[in-house]
């Protein structure tokens, strides 16, 4: 288990698509975890940014960071007698991944950067990040597949350019050990064994970014 290996704060990392969600989901009702999940619905700009990227960047990223803040900060701190492992679909460092991809305007980002490293100073590290990873033609066929109407004006362009910024951020990471998946030849939310492959390497618990390139059938 990952608490026997000092891990007690678990972040599943990716690009939009990717299937965080799910496996933070599935990972917390099989391990017992409490589990975090980003709280996009209730962004009240980011249909508006969807539509209009440039209008509404900056509201939308504000409301992102300052969210994230608030919930890792309850949650990570926050005794919880019942679940000795935490879990969430995202880390406080994926919100500088998205400002400098999506803040174009100089005077926004240097408001947003001071913000970010004003909140940043108390903010819990996860023990292990898990970044899954998918080529664009997958990413763009699993937004699609769950069919979220704010997200179909998704281009493979702006996913290009987003997993770029992921790729290099995590290859670069030096608060926690890394395990990257690529999951283009699997299915963990249909499979059961490619979900156990993904378990497996997970439970692991490597001590230094690891790659891991599952071949499902």
């Amino acid at each position: 288990m990952l608490t026997d290996k000092g891990v007690h704060f678990l972040a599943i990392e990716g690009v939009i698509g990717v299937g965080k969600t799910t496996l933070a989901r599935i990972i917390a009702e099989r391990w017992n975890a409490m589990c975090i999940e980003e709280n996009y619905e209730e962004n009240p700009f980011l249909e508006k940014f969807y539509e209009n990227r440039d209008a509404y960047a900056f509201q939308t990223q504000l409301f992102f960071l300052l969210d994230r803040h608030k919930q890792l900060q309850n949650s990570a701190l926050q005794s919880d007698l019942f679940h000795d492992l935490l879990v969430s679909d995202y880390t406080y460092d994926k919100d500088q991944i998205f400002a400098s991809q999506n803040l174009t305007n100089d005077s926004e980002y240097a408001m947003y950067e001071a913000v970010s490293k004003a909140l940043s100073r108390d903010m819990p590290k996860p023990d292990l990040v898990v970044y899954l990873q998918a080529s664009i033609p997958t990413l763009l066929a699993r937004i699609k597949s769950r069919g979220r109407v704010m997200e179909k004006s998704i281009e493979g362009n702006y996913l290009k350019d987003l997993q770029a910024r992921y790729d290099h951020h995590f290859w670069h990471y030096h608060d926690a050990p890394v395990l990257i998946i690529n999951t283009d030849n699997i299915d963990f939310v249909h499979n059961e064994s490619h979900l156990q492959m993904v378990l497996n390497a997970i439970a692991e618990c490597p001590q230094q970014t690891t790659y891991f390139v599952p071949e499902g059938k």
